[in-house]
């Protein structure tokens, strides 16, 4: 199937002019980035107005009516955004759920609008009723604790769950070193130690223990714990720049009357600021971080000159040079956001390094930048698991889902290790660091064929589908996994063929891709199915009508048109506008670039050979 080369160029010109005009500038023009722009979120929306709502409850008069407005308009959005069957999703395009439903229902009789919101309140009741109410929500999560019980207790304090149905958490435990965290196996992932702690504290606070002996040990534990907290917060307030966390801890603390606590302080802070125009709260303030590497990855060689040096000073910028206080991480990583709620992470740090390389031109390479990713490739080598792949931020907690690892996130790193050792610098404090990576490399890819699944998919950690059994997103993963062994030229591997059957196999009727064979084709999904397949010959024809699906939509004005696919934490769905964006300005740009002219236009492959020669001899002249 021939495309014709025109076309291809046209679409992708208007999906890079796209993607450019949305690049933003700090400062004073030294720094160029993306920012993109995150969904509004109904279970964002829900939790900062109770979080407000119980600090305005026990503040000065003058304090509770700055908070009464915000109260007010984060009631009507949830009010104006209540899906057709009662319930709320996570967004605005998500499939109502017990978890979001339970909140935004609570919310209401916690700010005593139950009635002034009625037609909406007997709604709700009537989808939680429905569905199972608690022990609904428990199914949902199963064993990991994260978000099952900041959800009863957010009921609790609204008066509508019994204070026996909120599990007790260990927050003491917060009061032994953080390097034994992972060896005590909490019954919350990594990350949400804030929760542990506020959470555990107002459980406590209004149902003791019948345990003399613990209930003694924590209540010495309430001070210490309190300090962990005040310690682990970052200078705005947004611990993970998360609104659903920063408002669980802040809506305990005000619960126990703490609301003049320095933390609950820093959170009404943070909580106040990041409120959108319209009354909601985001899932998160932004993944500026994450974005622009996605960006600059999907461009490559074609990231304006100009722009260059602007992005790649901002990127270096954003590299933790310091012990993180939250996680304990070494310094080295990167997170998804410039701000300080961020957390150094294997997805982010991995995209970081791809851009750094590909923002790169010819000449000497800098010195900052040489020491930034050999940092960065050690940091990387260090969270290595057991089992040989990556996780998310700690190395060998593992207890629940999202601390182990995982198969896209551990393509990811595969992906940073193999660019970096084909860009040799040529210092010799690198070669242990290289031997270190090549065989980290070779025992990842062990650890991405033992992940496969039965029918050839990956199932990714950080992304899913709502349509899809589970809320898995094949497709997601396998396209992320695949681009691994594309990297390395292991394509045609026997691992990456069973992959590259499975995306060809589940391609929809309409020529684009869900998250598996049935779901409703998106523009993320099919163009990360695209960007893969164009590599593959035997599945040419395959990528051929994928990519005639993604142009149709170009040419139609609809390509920036967002799909709810992104978890933040377990199952809470949010969409990202340079999503659709970057990822079909990725599946365009390896169209131009093709080896194949026959298959997609007739493009010479003399520009493509000159970039490799062109990389190839920069990388040379520093060895």
């Amino acid at each position: 199937m021939s495309i014709p080369e025109s076309r291809i160029e046209r679409c992708y010109q208007t999906v890079r002019s796209a993607l450019l005009s949305k690049l933003v500038t700090e400062g004073e023009g030294e720094y160029r980035h993306w920012v993109g722009r995150l969904s509004a979120s109904a279970l964002s929306t829900a939790t900062a107005v109770m979080a407000l709502e119980l600090v305005r409850r026990k503040s000065e008069e003058s304090a509770a009516q700055r908070f009464q407005p915000l109260i007010d308009g984060g009631l009507k959005w949830l009010a104006a955004h209540q899906n057709d069957d009662g319930g709320w999703g996570d967004t605005v395009k998500s499939l109502s759920n017990i978890s979001t439903t339970m909140l935004a229902h609570a919310v209401f009789h916690a700010s005593g609008t139950a009635g002034r919101f009625k037609p909406q309140v007997d709604a709700a009741k009537t989808y939680i009723n429905k569905v199972g109410g608690v022990d609904a929500l428990l199914r949902r999560y199963g064993t990991d604790r994260t978000f099952s019980i900041p959800i009863l207790t957010h009921c609790a304090l609204a008066g509508l769950v019994d204070w026996k149905h909120v599990i007790p958490l260990p927050f003491e435990l917060a009061c032994i070193p953080a390097r034994f965290y992972k060896a005590v196996r909490l019954p919350v992932v990594s990350y949400a130690l804030p929760a542990l702690i506020a959470i555990g504290q107002v459980r406590f606070f209004h149902k003791k223990p019948w345990n003399p002996i613990s209930r003694v040990m924590r209540k010495f534990a309430v001070s210490r714990s309190l300090k962990v907290l005040e310690r682990v917060q970052p200078p705005n307030g947004g611990f993970l720049e998360a609104a659903p966390l920063t408002s669980f801890v802040t809506m305990s603390l005000a619960a126990m009357g703490l609301v003049h606590h320095p933390v609950t302080c820093r959170s009404v802070e943070f909580l106040c600021d990041s409120v959108l125009e319209d009354g909601s709260w985001p899932i998160d303030t932004n993944l500026s971080t994450w974005v622009t590497t996605l960006s600059v990855n999907a461009l490559r060689e074609d990231v304006p000159n100009e722009e260059r040096p602007a992005i790649r000073g901002w990127l270096l910028d954003q590299q933790y040079r310091e012990q993180h206080p939250y996680t304990n991480a070494d310094p080295g990583g990167w997170a998804w956001t410039d701000l300080p709620g961020g957390v150094p992470d294997c997805d982010d740090t991995p995209g970081a390094i791809l851009a750094l390389l590909k923002l790169r031109s010819t000449g000497e390479i800098p010195r900052d930048e040489c020491e930034a990713i050999a940092n960065a490739i050690g940091w990387l080598l260090d969270l290595q698991n057991r089992d040989m792949g990556w996780p998310t931020f700690c190395r060998g907690w593992g207890t629940q889902p999202f601390d182990r690892s995982a198969p896209d996130i551990s393509a990811h790193v595969i992906r940073a290790l193999t660019a970096w050792l084909q860009h040799p610098s040529g210092r010799r404090a690198e070669l242990q660091l290289r031997e270190r990576a090549e065989k980290a490399t070779a025992t990842g890819f062990e650890y991405l064929q033992k992940s496969q699944r039965y029918d050839g998919s990956w199932r990714p950690l950080w992304f899913g589908n709502q349509f899809a059994p589970d809320d898995a997103n094949p497709t997601y993963g396998t396209s992320r996994v695949l681009a691994a062994y594309r990297d390395a030229n292991r394509i045609h591997d026997q691992t990456a063929r069973r992959g590259l059957d499975w995306l060809v196999n589940n391609q929809n009727r309409d020529d684009g891709w869900g998250g598996t064979a049935g779901v409703e084709s998106s523009v993320e999904e099919t163009a990360l199915a695209v960007e893969i397949l164009l590599f593959d010959e035997s599945s040419r024809d395959s990528a051929s009508r994928g990519l005639e699906w993604l142009m149709d939509r170009v040419d139609a004005g609809t390509f920036e048109e967002t799909t709810p696919i992104g978890f933040y934490f377990a199952k809470l769905w949010y969409f990202e506008d340079l999503y659709p964006v970057s990822f079909t300005a990725a599946a365009l740009n390896r169209a131009i670039h093709t080896s194949d002219p026959d298959s997609f236009g007739n493009r010479s492959q003399q520009r493509h050979e000159a970039q490799l020669s062109r990389v190839g001899s920069a990388s040379d002249a520093n060895i």
